[in-house]
């Protein structure tokens, strides 16, 4: 089997948000190990491990360059000291997040400071492009069920991932979809409480290294690299 890995944003291991949405998703992607979840008001008879399933699989983060094989003729440790190299040249900032919809789901996103984000997200993805093999068939079919523009079927082609760019979305991601409008606004709002001390400004200081050993295995934090001033700090 084929490791894959992913470039994310993740909160500090330890950080209130950190482990309280690992909580929520009952799995620390740090530690790798099922975590308690809290009982939450308002959500009785719910089935959390099924409302939790998708984000729980790949642990709590926000996408900034999708999963990956890597290329031919790269290694894992190269892989690390290029994201050590790319976080060395960043910069942190703040913006406000808190729990909203996103479609059907249910995720922490930007209230502001969307620009740094994007450029967050452009760096990402094209700084770590030379470890990223190119998507075989399976890949590109899966992807390509979402009835894609053209111009997110060439950056699918070119990229690996068809949604970044000006189509990229800071997100991450508490819950699956949830079909039923109900149900989804009766989440949303037992989130907004539940998440209310860690709403609001947020500082963005370093860029994680996940990997998942196969494509049934979740997906774990390998190392996390905060940006230049942060270590100055």
């Amino acid at each position: 089997m084929t490791a894959r890995y992913a470039i994310y944003y993740a909160p500090p291991e330890g950080s209130a948000l950190w482990r309280k949405a690992s909580a929520w998703l009952g799995r620390d992607a740090a530690t790798g190990e099922d975590v308690a979840r809290p009982v939450i008001a308002g959500l009785d008879g719910l089935d959390m491990d099924a409302l939790t399933a998708d984000p729980r699989h790949y642990g709590f983060h926000a996408t900034l360059k999708a999963p990956f094989e890597l290329a031919a003729g790269k290694t894992e440790s190269e892989l690390l000291a290029a994201a050590a190299e790319v976080a060395a040249g960043l910069t942190p900032f703040e913006a406000a997040i808190a729990p909203a919809a996103l479609g059907r789901f249910l995720a922490f996103r930007l209230q502001d400071g969307e620009a740094e984000m994007s450029a967050l997200h452009a760096a990402s993805v094209r700084g770590f492009e030379p470890f990223r093999a190119p998507l075989g068939d399976a890949d590109l079919t899966r992807r390509r069920k979402a009835n894609l523009t053209p111009e997110q079927d060439e950056r699918l082609v070119t990229w690996g991932y068809p949604y970044i760019f000006e189509d990229f979305r800071f997100h991450m991601t508490l819950t699956g979809a949830i079909r039923d409008e109900q149900v989804r606004g009766q989440v949303l709002t037992a989130l907004q409480d539940h998440f209310s001390p860690e709403s609001g400004p947020h500082r963005f200081d370093g860029v994680a290294v996940f990997r998942q050993t196969d494509r049934q295995a979740p997906f774990d934090v390998l190392q996390r690299f905060p940006f230049r001033a942060a270590v100055a700090a």
